[in-house]
């Protein structure tokens, strides 16, 4: 008696659902082959719908589930007499009916397979009912020498049958705990260890608020408190830390960002909070800002973030702020230099109008006029790009550079082209 195999284990909880109970259906299949050799083929004198049949065979000894193959050398009908019919028949069988699927083939010179052809499903058989090929193969084919089917005149088939039995079905409870593993709650526990201020070892003072936190989270989150810490500064050794140039709302957020590696109220102080994680070298935290950021310009704003990336080194959100500007800009009249800064040094005035007028030549316009946009008198009009005109002349020019290089690169205006002689 062959021994039912065990079920194969439960999926994995984190992944899938496990049941309390199971039930596992294995299909047992049994596979066997026969080969028959026909002798002298070619001198069959079966006609049209006679057959010749092989000897009885089984999947062994004490099977008795017989079987045999049945040939039609020259078909078994008028639709198929120009070919060779081969079915498979069961002779006998205790059981009123089995289902069983056979693949059929022929042994070439070599021994190999060939012309094969396959059932597509498992057939109901009968005692005395077979199930075939009407047209196997044509017989014209099949006598040619040349494809070399028929060696020494030896017609040799080789059958597989695959017999379906009884299927078992077994079943049992999950061995296994229906437990579920908690999800990690580190970073909120590192919070709650500094809202508690438990086991603190420095404090810092910002505007006149004291924050207790632990040095050796500090330098691991932050090259800047790792420095300080590690050397022999001022701070390492009093355990105390003044901090003046951040105000404490925003330095509480970066704190609790260092702990756990959220900032639940970014966007209220996106801006404030960049220069905090510029400073302190928190580069994930940098990134988050300029993202909410970049979600947030505005004709209003866009200046004033312009001069704040450029202060922090923010290049993501700096190339935005640009960009923002120069989908918004007005392109003047390149003849109208009282338009320009007058801190402009006399090179930035002279690119900012070489970039206009690229610009303007790529757009077919004479002046001004033809492509101005209320955006853009808008964006110049705010107080941060006034400001950004005193203090930051380099970043109008770059802005305008940038639009003279999406436009018409390169700048400049166009050589005059000598005459030739």
């Amino acid at each position: 008696m062959s021994r039912v195999p065990t079920p194969p284990p439960p999926g994995d909880m984190s992944t899938g659902p496990v049941a309390e109970s199971w039930c596992y259906t294995q299909v047992k299949v049994v596979k066997f082959s026969y080969m028959w050799t026909i002798n002298n083929f070619s001198f069959c004198r079966e006609e049209m719908g006679e057959v010749l049949k092989s000897s009885t065979f089984s999947s062994g000894p004490n099977d008795k589930m017989k079987w045999c193959l049945r040939v039609n050398p020259k078909g078994l009908d008028d639709e198929s007499k120009d070919y060779l019919s081969l079915y498979l028949l069961l002779v006998s069988c205790p059981k009123s009916e089995v289902r069983a699927k056979f693949k059929f083939s022929l042994l070439n010179t070599k021994r190999e397979e060939t012309k094969a052809m396959e059932s597509q499903r498992a057939y109901r058989f009968v005692q005395g009912k077979d199930w075939g090929f009407k047209k196997f193969i044509r017989r014209d084919f099949l006598l040619d020498e040349g494809n070399g089917l028929l060696p020494d005149d030896k017609l040799t088939l080789f059958c597989e049958v695959s017999v379906v039995q009884d299927s078992v079905n077994i079943s049992g409870q999950s061995n296994i705990n229906m437990l579920k593993v908690p999800e990690c709650q580190l970073s909120d526990d590192l919070g709650n260890l500094w809202q508690c201020s438990r086991f603190t070892d420095c404090s810092l003072y910002v505007g006149g608020q004291e924050f207790k936190a632990h040095k050796s989270i500090l330098a691991a989150r932050s090259p800047v408190f790792s420095a300080m810490f590690e050397h022999e500064m001022e701070e390492s050794k009093k355990n105390r830390v003044d901090i003046s140039d951040v105000e404490p709302d925003v330095f509480k957020e970066m704190m609790g960002f260092i702990y756990t590696g959220k900032a639940p109220n970014l966007d209220k102080m996106a801006d404030n909070l960049l220069a905090a994680a510029d400073k302190y070298a928190l580069e994930r935290l940098k990134v988050m800002c300029e993202e909410a950021l970049c979600n947030s310009l505005s004709v209003e704003n866009v200046a004033d973030t312009l001069i704040l990336a450029d202060l922090h080194s923010a290049e993501q959100l700096k190339a935005q702020a640009i960009d923002f500007i120069n989908r918004q800009v007005s392109v003047e009249s390149p003849s109208d230099e009282s338009l320009l800064p007058a801190v402009f040094t006399f090179s930035q005035r002279c690119s900012v109008i070489s970039c206009r007028c690229s610009v303007l030549r790529q757009l077919g316009c004479k002046d001004g006029k033809n492509w101005n946009s209320n955006h853009a008198t808008d964006i110049m009009e705010t107080a941060g790009w006034k400001s950004m005109i005193q203090s930051h002349p380099h970043l109008v020019a770059e802005a305008f550079r940038a639009l003279a290089s999406a436009q018409c690169p390169p700048f400049g205006l166009p050589r005059k082209r000598l005459k030739q002689s």
